[in-house]
């Protein structure tokens, strides 16, 4: 017998080779790294023992595989037993010794260390050789693996896709928002492991979170909680009050890496500060890099509802002021959260697919900040009591909304119940190019079919009609597309279909609101009071004005236009909304020069002030996956009204391939401006 430390004289083998170079372009992670080995569960590897004689060890000797996991400790022979167990196959040539090592396709993920160990014929250890350290990620490629992907090649864009499209703006007015996931960069996959290495659970009992690690529906869930920062020490700060002199600007952010690399190396301290579409870009990077195939997608007009009672309540007084006190119910302009698809074994037979993981904190799930997994096939059949979270993300997509007077005396009078405001237009990226995919469908049966009315019964949707209104008079509001900076008309019609001539008075305001509707304050009002003949449309037109506006908007560029229509009947109130988005020329990007790896390429950038005042403050970011890492370049001046500014910068591509440069524009009146360029990037 020998201690496994010392050296002796007569060793069999003399390095391993871990076969990188080849064994990560076999297992999908070769643009990850090609000097550590990164392998996907139930997929074999191979391993080369390079021995010191001209031939490999002597029969009568066994070699083992010692695996470790944290503090789990997996002894891999040559012999297999069954499927859920390591195993390797053992193949001579001249003097090596080559290994193929199968995995479990149920095996925890994680770093696992690895050493090679001989036994001699009574079975004692004669040799203890390190081999290195490996990651094992799940595998959509695999059959057997619950995130099992049917067709391979909406992999590329699910898993294999560094550069991505979210989607904001409002349902009739969409506009894509390039994202960088970057899960491929350098480190990333470590501070993905870290993530969860930093999740309550693993922190309180760390042998049964690795065991844990086997199964992605609880791999996903911890991702959604540690993602946001609310409960632990996890990534992202939210924040929706345009505050962030401490931090940077949610819309500053053009992908996933910087913020995740700010997390690690601050000490897993969290980064200030994320919304929706933040959140949900770096849990898409986490959770691809991880394995789990994932796509980030939006829902327009995605509700809140805070009571659960399927319904969304706006309260306003006769002056159309806002008396919505005390309650959160409220109607985001969008709200975007991730898809990730895996068997669902700890469900009944149907709910395997995709499932809905929202990672910004809404409400306590379990008593965390985290949502889902949440099966979509759950949500459009209305099985609301499936786990996890289906009667949120439910009516996420399907509440009604009821807008309310409430009147001096005390009573109130429904203004209007909308059964098709909720959940419009949701949408992903599709697999086949840059264009949005509407997948509305797989939510919810079509708006005002007899099934959608069947699934809101079945969550427990207490159907209601409106108790209000004439209804001779119809309300509408209408707006051209509006440029930021400008001046714009908005119409509101209102239309008499009786037969009698109707007397009325029209309320007319517009407030300056954030995407989730927080009222940053109002911008203009007008009101005035009119017949419309029987038979006729009467309109009425509010010109909105930058001076009015400019001052009060949010970053987010929206401005709700609200209608209120009120009849000599007693308490007879109609009730109508608009948001309308604010829309900035993009900026642009020139990309200079040949792009190879490692050769030095310019880029030029080119904005233009679309505003009437002098913007100060200007700052550019610049960020890329296998391009640069991100970078600051400070405008040169004040920027007056209508003035162009150019910069440029210099970089040396990392990585070959379709890649994505991302820039974005802030200043101190004007945030949020974003343009891109796409670049091949060839090898050497």
């Amino acid at each position: 017998m020998t201690d496994g430390n010392m050296i002796r004289l007569d060793t069999v083998f003399s390095k391993v080779d871990l076969q990188c170079w080849a064994n990560n372009p076999a297992h999908h992670t070769e643009e990850m790294n090609n000097e550590r080995l990164l392998v996907r569960r139930g997929q074999p590897f191979f391993v080369a023992l390079q021995c010191t004689g001209s031939t490999p060890q002597p029969p009568e000797r066994c070699i083992n595989l010692i695996l470790h996991l944290g503090k789990e400790v997996v002894k891999v022979s040559d012999m297999r037993a069954n499927q859920s167990q390591w195993w390797f196959h053992k193949q001579e040539a001249q003097s090596e010794l080559f290994l193929t090592v199968y995995s479990p396709a149920d095996a925890p993920v994680g770093l696992y260390s690895m050493t090679v160990v001989l036994l001699n014929a009574e079975g004692h250890i004669q040799e203890r050789i390190h081999a290195g350290s490996f990651y094992l990620l799940f595998n959509p490629w695999c059959k057997a693996d619950s995130v099992y992907f049917p067709d391979e090649g909406q992999l590329q864009e699910y898993i294999l896709n560094e550069n991505g499209l979210l989607y904001q703006g409002s349902w009739d007015q969409i506009r894509p928002l390039p994202w960088n996931f970057g899960q491929f960069e350098k480190d990333v996959v470590d501070i993905c492991f870290e993530i969860l290495d930093n999740s309550p659970a693993a922190l309180k009992n760390p042998e049964v979170d690795t065991a844990n690690r086997a199964d992605p529906v609880y791999v996903s869930r911890t991702v959604t909680a540690m993602v946001n920062s609310n409960d632990d020490r996890g990534v992202v700060s939210g924040r929706w009050d345009g505050e962030y002199s401490d931090g940077v600007p949610p819309t500053r952010w053009t992908g996933s890496v910087p913020i995740l690399r700010s997390w690690s190396s601050g000490g897993a301290q969290r980064v200030r500060y994320g919304q929706c579409w933040v959140f949900s870009g770096v849990a898409c990077t986490v959770l691809r890099c991880l394995g789990i195939p994932t796509r980030c997608v939006t829902n327009f007009s995605s509700a809140h509802d805070t009571d659960g009672n399927l319904t969304v309540d706006y309260c306003y007084n006769e002056q159309l002021e806002n008396v919505s006190a005390g309650k959160k119910d409220m109607i985001w302009n969008f709200h975007c959260w991730v898809e990730s698809w895996m068997s669902r074994d700890d469900l009944l037979e149907g709910y395997d697919g995709w499932q809905v993981l929202d990672p910004t904190p809404q409400e306590r799930s379990d008593g965390v900040f985290c949502c889902g997994p949440c099966p979509v096939k759950a949500i459009k059949e209305g099985e609301v009591e499936v786990k996890y979270d289906t009667a949120f993300v439910f009516s996420e997509v399907n509440a009604d909304l009821a807008c309310w007077i409430i009147h001096e005396d005390g009573q109130r009078t429904q203004a209007s119940l909308h059964h098709g405001t909720v959940g419009r237009n949701i949408s992903t990226k599709s697999v086949y190019g840059e264009q949005r995919e509407d997948i509305t469908s797989l939510y919810k049966y079509p708006e005002g079919s007899n099934m959608e009315r069947e699934m809101y019964e079945k969550a427990g949707r207490r159907v209601s009609e409106r108790n209000g209104g004439s209804g001779q008079l119809e309300l509408s509001i209408k707006h051209v597309q509006a440029v930021h900076g400008t001046d714009f008309d908005v119409v509101v019609e209102v239309q008499n279909k009786g037969s009698q001539d109707t007397p009325a008075k029209l309320t007319i305001t517009s407030n300056a609101v954030t995407y989730n509707s927080l009222h940053l304050g109002e911008c203009q009002r007008q009101s005035a009071s009119l017949t419309v003949p029987a038979q006729k449309v009467h309109k009425e037109v509010l010109r909105l004005l930058y001076d009015h506006y400019g001052a009060c908007l949010s970053e987010h560029r929206l401005i709700r236009v609200t209608a209120l229509l009120q009849t000599s009947s007693d308490h007879d109130s109609i009730l109508q909304e608009v948001n309308i988005p604010l829309a900035v020329p993009e900026l642009d990007v020139k990309v200079v020069g040949v792009p190879v790896v490692s050769h030095k390429l310019t880029t030029y950038i080119t904005f233009t002030n679309p505003l009437p005042i002098t913007l100060r403050g200007g700052l550019f970011t610049v960020e890329g996956p296998g391009l640069t890492a991100a970078k600051e370049i400070p405008a040169p001046e004040d920027i007056g009204p209508g003035q162009i500014v150019s910069v440029k910068f210099s970089f040396k591509p990392a990585r070959a391939g379709l890649r994505k440069l991302l820039v974005d524009f802030d200043a101190d009146r004007l945030k949020d401006v974003k343009g891109s360029a796409t670049v091949i990037v060839r090898k050497k």
